[in-house]
C-alpha cells in the first residue's frame, strides 16, 4: 500500500487550517519560499494568506490612518502593538484580512479549524484599535486563490509541503524565519530539501 511521506498531503483531502510551504521547485516567483495559511479549501477551490512576506511599504498604524479608522477614536500610536502587514497574495491586493487567534470574533469572522479565525471588515480593525484585540494577529493585503482542483493538481506536482500550524510560526516568528521553521517542523533539513520529495 502506498504511504504518504511527512509533509506530503493526500491531494484528495482538504487542507483548511493547514500551512502550505513552497518547495524549491516552485516556479512562480511570487511564492518563492512562501508559507501560506489555508483559510478555506473545498470543492469550490481554495483561499489562503501568505504569512511570511512583509509589505515593505506599509505599516499597520499607517494603514489605520489611511482608512480613517483612528479619526474619531482616541488613539496613541506609540502604545499600539506592532502588527505586521503581509502581502497576503496576488489576488485583490487592496482587500485586507485579519488573521487571528480564536479568542476574537466579529459578525463576519470565519472560524478556521477551531484555533484561528479570519475577519475582513473595517469593524474588526476598529475593534482592534479600541482594545478588543485577539491575543495573536497579523494583517494581510490580498490573498492567494485556487480554482476548483487547482491546488490538488499542484499538490500532485509536489510544489507544496503541508504542515499543521502553530502560534509561533503563524504569528510570533519573524517573517524571514517562518519558512525554515515550517520545514524543520516536518523534520526536514532545509539545506537538503529538494523539489523531488514525493509519494512513495
Amino acid at each position: 500500500m502506498a504511504s504518504i511521506e511527512p509533509g506530503i498531503a493526500n491531494p484528495d483531502s482538504y487542507l483548511t487550517g493547514k500551512l502550505l510551504i513552497a518547495m524549491p521547485r516552485m516556479g512562480d516567483p511570487r511564492f518563492h519560499k512562501a508559507v501560506i495559511f489555508v483559510c478555506t479549501h473545498d470543492e469550490n477551490g481554495a483561499m489562503g494568506l501568505v504569512i511570511n512576506q512583509v509589505s515593505p511599504r506599509l505599516e499597520f498604524k499607517s494603514l489605520l490612518e489611511q482608512l480613517k479608522i483612528t479619526s474619531d477614536i482616541e488613539f496613541d500610536p506609540a502604545a499600539f502593538p506592532d502588527i505586521p502587514v503581509m502581502n497576503g497574495g496576488p489576488v485583490e491586493q487592496v482587500r485586507g484580512f485579519l488573521l487571528h487567534s480564536s479568542d476574537f470574533a466579529q459578525k463576519d469572522t470565519v472560524p478556521v479549524d477551531g484555533d484561528y479565525g479570519v475577519t475582513g471588515t473595517l469593524d474588526a480593525l476598529k475593534a482592534v484599535v479600541t482594545g478588543k484585540r485577539p491575543d495573536h494577529m497579523l494583517f494581510a493585503l490580498g490573498y492567494a486563490g485556487w480554482e476548483p482542483g487547482q491546488l490538488e493538481d499542484e499538490l500532485r506536482q509536489n510544489v507544496w509541503l503541508v504542515v499543521s500550524p502553530d502560534t509561533d510560526i503563524v504569528f510570533d516568528a519573524p517573517a524571514s524565519e517562518k519558512w525554515l521553521m515550517a520545514v524543520r517542523k516536518l523534520g526536514f533539513d532545509p539545506a537538503m530539501l529538494s523539489g523531488e520529495v514525493g509519494r512513495a
